[in-house]
C-alpha cells in the first residue's frame, strides 16, 4: 500500500511541476520557482471587474508570497505526501480531467444527429441472423452471407420476382418475436433502438433495404416503411383493464366494463373520476390516469396502444377501446407539444450520448487522435507467440503471465515510450478480466487493444498540465489549497481552538480590548416548583461554587419530580424575560405556572468580560490572527524568498499598472 502511495504521488506531483518553456519564473522560494502565470491567474481571478477594493499588483504579491510560503512549509511537514492529500488530490484531478479526456467535436456531432432525426419518425421492419456467443470468423462469415443471399432475393434487381419482405420474414428470420410482428419493429425511437439500427433505419431510404447491419446480437436486413414529419410528443391518460392469457372469464368481464365505461364516457361523465375508480394502472390511477409524455417509438412494444394514442386529433378526444398485450385501454388525449428547439434539450441529448453506445464512439474518436497527435505505432508482428499461448492458457494464468515477462519484444510504441511485453503482462495483473472470445486470437486482440487504449489515455492524461494552461493554473490552485487547509489548521485554527492556556494568557494581555457598550449578567436563572423548594434552593446557593451549583441543586432538590431547573448563560437586556425582571429591574415578567418561584445567581458585569470565555469567539478569532502573525514572522526568517524584479515589471504593465 505504501509503493502505491508513493507512486501515484509521484505521478500526480509530477503533473504539477512540468517545465513550461515559455514561462517566466516570477520567484522563487528556497530556490524552487513559481511562475508568472500562476502569480496572473490567481490575480485576475480575484481582482475580477465589479470587485469592491481591487488590489495592486505589489499588494497582491505580498499576499500571494504569504500564501506560497504556507505551501512550502507544509511541504517541509511532509503533508504532499499522506495517503489522505494524494487521495483528494487525485479526486479533484480525475474529476477535473474529465471533460478533458473526450472528443468534444465528436459529442456535439453525434448530439445534432440525435436531434436532427428526432424530427423524422421512421418505421421499420427487419430480419435478423442470430451469432451464436463468442462467434467464430467462420460463424461470422456464413451469418452475412446468409443475409446477403436474402437480400439479393428481396432486391431482385433484374425486376422479375423480388421475394416478399414479411414473407421472408417469417421463414427466415431469427428474430423471437417474428411471428407476432411479423418482421415490423415499429417507430424508431432515438436512444431506444440499438444505434446500428437507428443508423440503418435513418440512412435507407422508404421502400428499400439496408446492407446487413451488425449488432452485438448477430446481422439485420433493414427496410423502412414509413418517413413522415415527426409529430412532437403528446400527453395522454388511460383507463386500463387487465386481461388474462388463460382465463376467458376475467376476459370476458374485462371486455364488458370497458364497454360500459366507453359508453359512459360518450354520455358525458368525467374520464379523470372514471380513470380514478376503475383503472386498474396503479401507477397512472392515481393522477387521473395520466401517462408520461410519448413520442413515436416510446412504446414500440405496444404498437396497438401507440397508434390509437397518435390517431387522436383534437385535445379531450378520447379513443374507443382498444386491446393491447396487458388489457383494454380507453385513450384521451390532454396535450401536444412539438419537438423543441436544439438548445433547451442539448443537455438532456449530452446526458443520454453518455449513457448510450454513442459513448464508445466518442472515446474510440479521442483515442485515434490521441494515437495520431503523440506517435502512436503497434507491432502486431510480435504479438503472435501469445495466440498460441492463449490456446494453451487462460491469459490470467501464472503460465502465460510467465512467458511474458519473458518475451523481449516491443508491442507498441507511443512516441519514444515502447511498451513490450512485461508492461502488457503488468497491465493483465491489475486489470484482471475474464474474455468471453473463445478464439484465442481474438482473445488477445482484445486485451491488447484495452492495454493500448488505457496507455494512449494515460499519455493523454499525463500532458493536460502541458496542453491546457487553465487545467494546469486549476491544478496548482486544488494542490496548494489543501496543504493550504491543512497546514493553516495545525498552525493556527485548531491550535487557537485548544490552547486554554494561550487564550487565557492573550485575553489577559488585551482584556480591555473586549469592553462592552452595555452591563452583561453572567450567572444562573434557577426556577423552582413551590416557595420550599425555593427556600432550600438559595439557601445552598448561598455556599456553593457556581460551577458546582447545577449539579448539586439536582441532586439535593430533585427526585422523580423535576423541583428545580437552572439555565446559565451571559445574558444582556432583553435577551431573557426573568434576567431582565432580577438583574435589570425591568416590569412585565410574567412566571409560569409550573416554575412559578424565580430567582438568580450570578454575576453583573458592567464594562469588562470577566474570562476569555464571555467572549470566546472574537478572542479565538484575535489569537488566530496572532498565532498567523508570529507565524508569518517565523516562515520569513526561515525561507529564502527572491523576486525577479524585471518580471515583476512586465506582470504589472500586462495586468495595467
Amino acid at each position: 500500500m505504501i509503493k502505491k502511495i508513493v507512486s501515484l504521488a509521484c505521478v500526480v506531483l509530477s503533473c504539477m511541476t512540468l517545465l513550461r518553456a515559455n514561462d517566466e519564473v516570477l520567484l522563487t522560494i528556497d530556490g524552487k520557482p513559481v511562475y508568472a502565470s500562476e502569480f496572473e491567474y490567481i490575480y485576475t481571478k480575484n481582482n475580477a471587474s465589479g470587485q469592491v477594493e481591487k488590489q495592486t499588483v505589489d499588494e497582491y504579491l505580498d499576499l500571494f508570497v504569504n500564501f506560497k510560503l504556507k505551501v512550502a512549509d507544509a511541504c517541509l511537514e511532509g503533508l504532499d505526501t499522506t495517503q489522505s492529500f494524494v487521495a483528494e488530490l487525485t479526486g479533484y484531478r480525475n474529476q477535473l480531467a474529465r471533460p478533458y479526456l473526450t472528443d468534444k467535436a465528436e459529442e456535439d456531432r453525434l448530439m445534432e444527429e440525435a436531434y436532427n432525426r428526432k424530427l423524422e419518425n421512421v418505421k421499420i421492419a427487419h430480419i435478423a441472423f442470430k451469432l451464436p456467443d463468442n462467434p467464430t470468423v467462420a460463424d461470422t462469415l456464413a451469418a452475412y452471407t446468409e443475409a446477403m443471399t436474402l437480400r439479393d432475393k428481396l432486391i431482385d434487381k433484374k425486376k422479375q420476382k423480388p421475394l416478399d419482405f414479411e414473407k421472408a420474414a417469417l421463414e427466415y428470420s431469427d428474430d423471437p418475436t417474428v411471428q407476432e410482428n411479423k418482421g415490423v419493429l415499429g417507430w424508431v425511437s432515438i436512444f431506444r433502438f440499438l444505434y446500428p439500427l437507428e443508423c440503418a433505419a435513418y440512412n435507407t431510404p422508404v421502400g428499400e433495404i439496408s446492407m446487413p447491419i451488425r449488432t452485438r446480437f448477430g446481422y439485420h436486413l433493414v427496410k423502412v416503411l414509413e418517413r413522415v414529419p415527426s409529430v412532437g410528443q403528446i400527453s395522454v391518460s388511460h383507463i386500463m383493464l387487465f386481461t388474462s392469457r388463460n382465463n376467458d372469464s376475467i376476459n370476458e368481464r374485462a371486455a364488458f366494463l370497458i364497454d360500459s365505461l366507453y359508453q359512459r364516457l360518450e354520455a358525458g361523465d368525467d374520464f379523470a373520476l372514471l380513470a380514478r375508480q376503475y383503472s386498474q394502472d396503479r401507477g397512472t390511477s392515481v393522477r387521473d390516469g395520466q401517462l408520461p409524455w410519448l413520442g413515436r417509438g416510446d412504446m414500440a412494444s405496444e404498437p396497438d396502444f401507440e397508434e390509437a394514442a397518435f390517431a387522436l386529433k383534437e385535445i379531450g378526444e378520447f379513443s374507443e377501446p382498444i386491446r393491447s398485450n396487458y388489457g383494454y385501454h380507453i385513450i384521451k388525449l390532454l396535450d401536444k407539444r412539438p419537438v423543441l428547439p436544439y438548445e433547451q434539450q442539448k443537455e438532456e441529448l449530452r446526458r443520454n450520448v453518455e449513457r448510450d453506445s454513442r459513448s464508445e464512439l466518442i472515446k474510440t474518436s479521442f483515442i485515434d487522435k490521441m494515437k495520431t497527435k503523440y506517435q502512436y505505432v503497434a507491432y502486431p508482428e510480435n504479438w503472435v507467440n501469445m495466440y498460441a499461448w492463449a490456446a494453451e492458457y487462460d491469459m490470467t494464468d501464472s503460465v502465460f503471465m510467465a512467458r511474458l515477462d519473458t518475451l523481449q519484444k516491443v508491442f507498441f510504441a507511443i512516441g519514444e515510450k515502447e511498451y513490450i511485453a512485461r508492461d502488457f503482462a503488468d497491465y493483465l495483473r491489475k486489470n484482471v478480466r475474464r474474455i468471453s472470445q473463445s478464439i484465442p486470437e481474438e482473445a488477445v486482440k482484445s486485451r491488447i487493444n484495452d492495454f493500448i487504449n488505457a496507455s494512449v489515455l494515460a499519455v493523454a492524461d499525463a500532458n493536460l498540465e502541458n496542453e491546457y494552461p487553465d487545467f494546469r493554473n486549476l491544478m496548482h490552485e486544488y494542490h496548494d489549497g489543501i496543504l493550504l487547509f491543512e497546514i493553516s489548521n495545525r498552525e493556527v485554527w485548531e491550535r487557537a481552538s485548544q490552547d486554554v492556556e494561550g487564550l487565557s494568557a492573550y485575553f489577559t494581555a488585551n482584556r480591555t480590548d473586549y469592553e462592552w457598550a452595555q452591563p452583561h449578567y453572567k450567572g444562573f436563572v434557577i426556577y423552582c416548583k413551590d416557595k420550599p423548594t425555593m427556600k432550600a434552593a438559595k439557601a445552598i446557593s448561598k455556599y456553593t461554587a457556581l460551577d458546582s451549583l447545577e449539579n448539586y441543586l439536582y441532586r439535593r432538590l430533585n427526585d422523580s419530580v423535576q423541583y428545580v431547573k437552572l439555565e446559565r448563560g451571559l445574558y444582556v437586556e432583553g435577551d431573557d424575560a426573568a434576567v431582565d425582571r432580577y438583574v435589570f429591574k425591568k416590569k412585565g415578567y410574567k412566571p409560569s405556572e409550573d416554575y412559578p418561584f424565580v430567582f438568580v445567581k450570578g454575576t453583573l458585569l458592567k464594562k469588562l468580560p470577566e474570562s476569555y470565555e464571555d467572549v470566546r469567539g472574537a478572542v479565538t478569532a484575535d489569537y488566530q490572527a496572532y498565532l498567523e502573525q508570529q507565524w508569518l514572522a517565523d516562515m520569513r526568517t526561515r525561507h529564502k524568498v527572491v523576486i525577479d524584479e524585471k518580471v515583476l515589471d512586465r506582470l504589472r504593465n500586462r495586468l495595467g499598472e
